[in-house]
């Protein structure tokens, strides 16, 4: 029992590392959809912003969410003379796992590990001028992600002020972006900081670090 359990948890994770699944979950949640529509519905509300997707993981992922019971076959739709779609509904084992799923993403945070963190980590393997550069590289793209970024979110306030009845939507809508403008004005600031810092020597631990690289 103790193996069943461990094995039935190891699956878990695996399949909550895979934020497209949850996607097809949360789109089927609100209707029944056949993948196209699963893909356009997510594009058309930017969702790809924050979740990888691509037509062959898609149906891989699909496929997966079938086998393990939280969604299943509601027929076929067809467009003209395209081939028939099949159109998926969710379980009531999979309304649980996506509520479940939605709970442990929202209340527990988890040890992530981006590249720029990596990276940083391993910063006296180049030389310090070298980083200097490469890091206000990076702050010319990061200004121009948080200006698009802002720009949205600029245009959808202009959206909201014709038409109030939008915001509370659009503002549930737009709580991604929100998100990840607030992480890059952090990185943004973080890396201005650690660049000027090494340009004018203040960094603690610098002069040891020239002379490694040297």
């Amino acid at each position: 029992m103790v193996d069943d359990a461990a094995s039935g948890d190891a699956a878990t994770v695996r399949r909550r590392a895979n934020a497209l699944a949850l996607a097809v979950l949360a789109q089927l949640a609100e209707r029944p959809m056949h993948p196209y529509e699963i893909a356009r519905t997510l594009k058309d509300r930017r969702k790809v912003e924050s979740v990888r997707l691509n037509y062959g993981s898609l149906y891989s992922v699909i496929t997966a969410l079938v086998r393990d019971g939280f969604i299943e076959p509601a027929g076929t739709e067809q467009d003209g003379n395209r081939p028939q779609r099949t159109v998926y509904r969710l379980t009531s084992a999979g309304r649980t796992e996506l509520d479940d799923w939605m709970r442990a993403l929202l209340g527990a945070p988890v040890k992530e590990y981006p590249q720029f963190m990596a990276a940083l980590s391993f910063l006296p393997l180049l030389e310090p001028d070298d980083v200097a550069d490469l890091l206000r590289t990076r702050l010319v793209a990061l200004r121009v992600k948080v200006r698009r970024i802002e720009d949205d979110l600029e245009d959808l306030d202009d959206d909201d002020a014709a038409d109030g009845a939008r915001g509370e939507t659009s503002e549930l809508a737009v709580a991604g972006s929100r998100y990840e403008l607030a992480i890059l004005r952090a990185e943004l600031a973080y890396t201005d900081v650690l660049a000027r810092r090494i340009v004018d020597g203040t960094l603690g631990g610098i002069e040891a670090w020239r002379s490694a690289v040297r």
